[in-house]
């Protein structure tokens, strides 16, 4: 039986707010978490993936479901302390010294008690090592790529994946070059061996989903400095939402 995934579907649609010329897409948190029926759906949609026999699933559809979790719990964590300025004022274990929530158990599947870092780095990196899955998960922050439109299935998976790097990679917080420098997100520098074994091979993975003018500076260009990341709440101003 097919995961049902509609009703994040329709959450994404009511609460994910497109990207302006000034803004990439955001979150209305602040209406998500006035709605207390929404907020139910949440809850149900989440127990709904916790429900399913995940090691049943074709290899996609468990890609797919993984993903669409760690952001549906991504966002039910933020609603659950709202209103936060940073998901790194939830307290959590802390991660090589970092503050925030991502060690916190937030799921029970089968007899696994799991935590976003669980989902991300121990299941989603560990098992399928795709590094497109860095494109598709949010982490509720300013820097991060954006939350995607709809939910991941198994029969759009590869496209969905291709789309959201394409997206990132050319985007201001993915890779920029002015100036003659090259400048990157800090994600492909904390997870370089995701990305292949060498800076050339790292290069070579930006430069499939990079426009021409990037592609060509990945060839031409030596150094490549990273951003500071942003770890504000990727949330929705008052000017983001829908009239």
């Amino acid at each position: 039986m097919a995961v049902d995934h509609s009703p994040w579907g329709h959450l994404l649609a009511r609460y994910r707010r497109p990207a302006t010329a000034d803004s990439p897409a955001r979150v209305d948190y602040a209406t998500f978490h006035a709605h207390p029926a929404d907020r139910a759906l949440l809850k149900s949609y989440i127990a709904h993936c916790a429900a399913q026999n995940i090691d049943s699933l074709e290899t996609a559809a468990q890609f797919a479901l993984w993903v669409n979790l760690y952001n549906a719990l991504t966002i039910r964590l933020v609603l659950a302390h709202y209103p936060v300025t940073s998901i790194r004022e939830i307290e959590g274990p802390p991660v090589k010294g970092v503050p925030g929530p991502w060690e916190i158990p937030l799921i029970r599947i089968g007899e696994r008690e799991l935590s976003l870092n669980d989902i991300e780095h121990r299941i989603l990196r560990a098992q399928f090592r795709d590094p497109r899955v860095h494109f598709a998960l949010n982490c509720a922050s300013g820097s991060c790529p954006v939350i995607p439109p709809e939910p991941l299935t198994a029969e759009k998976l590869d496209a969905m994946l291709d789309e959201a790097a394409r997206a990132f990679i050319n985007s201001p917080d993915g890779l920029t070059f002015e100036d003659g420098t090259l400048t990157a997100s800090r994600i492909f520098d904390w997870y370089r061996n995701d990305f292949g074994d060498s800076d050339a091979a790292r290069r070579e993975i930006l430069k499939t989903y990079a426009e021409p003018a990037l592609a060509r500076a990945l060839d031409e260009t030596v150094s490549m400095s990273f951003r500071d990341y942003d770890w504000s709440l990727n949330a929705a101003g008052q000017d983001d939402k829908d009239d």
